[in-house]
């Protein structure tokens, strides 16, 4: 299968965009040249195992555990305070030197 200049300006009025005449070759070849690495690929080999992802094994699955995931370190040590439900931390050096004050 190969793509024609009818039929990029076909599909570039289908998709309502403007190409301009000139680029209409180097799209034309681009597009064969991507049509003809397809017919490459539809070519190889697959085994039945890696066609569909699987193999007889199957993956294997993570352990089914019920809870929260602990911390690695206490919450005081990255936001010691919280108001209203929210972590409060240190403003970043970044923000100051961009202007921002405190209150916000």
């Amino acid at each position: 299968m190969s793509i024609s200049e009818s039929d990029v300006r076909h599909i570039a009025a289908l998709a309502r965009v403007g190409v301009d005449e000139s680029r209409i070759p180097t799209l034309v070849a681009e597009l064969n040249g991507i049509l003809a690495h397809m017919d490459v690929l539809q070519r190889v080999e697959l085994s039945p195992a890696a066609a569909d992802g699987t193999s007889e094994q199957g993956m294997p699955l993570a352990a089914d555990v019920l809870g929260a995931v602990p911390l690695l370190r206490e919450r005081a040590t990255f936001a010691p305070a919280m108001r209203d439900g929210f972590f409060l931390v240190p403003r970043l050096a970044t923000h100051d030197a961009a202007g921002a004050s405190e209150d916000e």
